[in-house]
């Protein structure tokens, strides 16, 4: 008790020696922080806390069961840290020369409640801080009392209580204790188990009822009243949804043709990039006149593979004999027009055309009217 007393004392006397010295030290009187009514309170809030500080670590102490010399070790080292930070902080706090305060009344407009905003915010601070302690203190007090109380159940606890202690997960699930078994033994004995007659947890049979009523729920749904797809549907409907967007996407990249939906395309600008795509990869072959050089000739009425759009296509992507496929250079669009360039070329009889080759193919219209884009040509027997 003394060992307390002595430090409660030395921390009173080293917080008014703290607040002294500047006064001694200042020469004329100045305006004191204790005329602010804030900050006295403050001030007073702040010894209050300490003192209940010191008080709790003392508690924490002593239900910690320390030896006295680490007791009073620790309490020394408390007394001589909250010193420091009381002679540390009284001379920003307490003290107010003259020159400073006629600056703080020139400059009212950065003052709280009267005080300056840097003293403010330290005392607020502060008070937070051993708020902060006091709250650490009294959670470890806690937790001391508890483990001591729980040791001194342990000690004293008989066999029979220790064997009808329930752990929480057991106590969740409503089972009941080991000395109970007996009355719960069904008779059923397998290897050496028995079987109790332990209710099941009500978690467990709560999700079970709910399992069974979602299950009359979704048989309505789905199998009597057909308010909602089944999974086949679901599939069938998915399909559609993915290929309606392949298609919007094989458009915006020119893909939506193939062999099976390609037309003769008769504008300008197609006309335009078939015919750069076969100069830069068919003329090699061709001719840039289409007349034939390594491949056949191009403009006239005899044909390998068919005269036809889906025949030209067909043979341009996937290639045929000699001639490479050009789908992984082309996209179908691009095939396409390359395709439609083709068919412009026959009948056109440049110089130095290639003998025929093939069978001979007359067409029924003319390749270059929309409606007729698309005309069949018949096979007429080699000559």
């Amino acid at each position: 008790m003394r060992t307390k007393t002595k430090y409660t004392l030395g921390l009173l006397a080293a917080l008014l020696l703290g607040a002294a010295t500047p006064v001694w030290a200042a020469g004329p009187p100045a305006p004191s922080i204790f005329s602010n009514p804030l900050a006295l309170t403050f001030i007073i809030l702040m010894v209050l806390l300490l003192v209940i500080i010191g008080i709790l670590a003392n508690i924490l102490i002593g239900a910690a069961d320390v030896k006295l010399k680490k007791r009073k070790k620790a309490s020394g080292l408390l007394a001589s840290v909250l010193t420091g930070l009381l002679l540390l902080a009284s001379p920003a706090l307490f003290a107010q020369d003259a020159p400073a305060a006629a600056e703080a009344t020139n400059t009212a407009a950065k003052t709280i409640a009267g005080m300056s905003a840097s003293t403010f915010y330290i005392l607020a601070t502060v008070i937070f801080l051993e708020l902060f302690i006091i709250i650490a203190l009294l959670i470890n007090i806690k937790f001391l009392l508890r483990n001591e109380k729980d040791k001194i159940a342990a000690e004293t606890e008989t066999a029979e209580e220790k064997a009808n202690k329930l752990s929480w997960w057991d106590r969740f699930n409503a089972l009941r204790p080991v000395t109970e078994e007996a009355s719960l033994d069904l008779g059923h004995d397998y290897d050496g188990i028995r079987e109790l007659n332990n209710r099941l947890p009500g978690w467990w049979l709560y999700g079970f009822y709910f399992c069974i009523a979602f299950a009359g729920v979704y048989m309505w749904r789905y199998h009597v009243s057909h308010t909602a797809p089944l999974s086949a549907q679901e599939y069938e409907r998915s399909v559609v949804k993915a290929d309606l967007a392949l298609k919007e996407y094989l458009k915006s990249k020119g893909e939506a043709v193939d062999e099976n939906t390609v037309k003769m395309m008769t504008g300008a600008d197609d006309l335009a990039a078939g015919k750069a795509i076969f100069v830069k990869s068919c003329a090699a072959c061709h001719l840039e006149t289409g007349a034939g050089s390594v491949g056949p000739n191009l403009t006239d009425d005899y044909w390998l593979h068919g005269n036809d759009m889906k025949s030209i296509f067909k043979t341009i992507r996937y290639g045929i004999n000699a001639m490479p496929p050009w789908q992984s250079s082309l996209n179908n669009k691009q095939i396409a027009q390359v395709s439609s360039y083709i068919k412009t070329l026959h009948g056109t009889n440049p110089p130095n055309q290639k003998p025929p080759q093939g069978n001979l193919m007359k067409e029924e219209a003319a390749p270059a009217a929309p409606a007729a884009d698309t005309a069949q040509a018949k096979p007429v027997a080699k000559n």
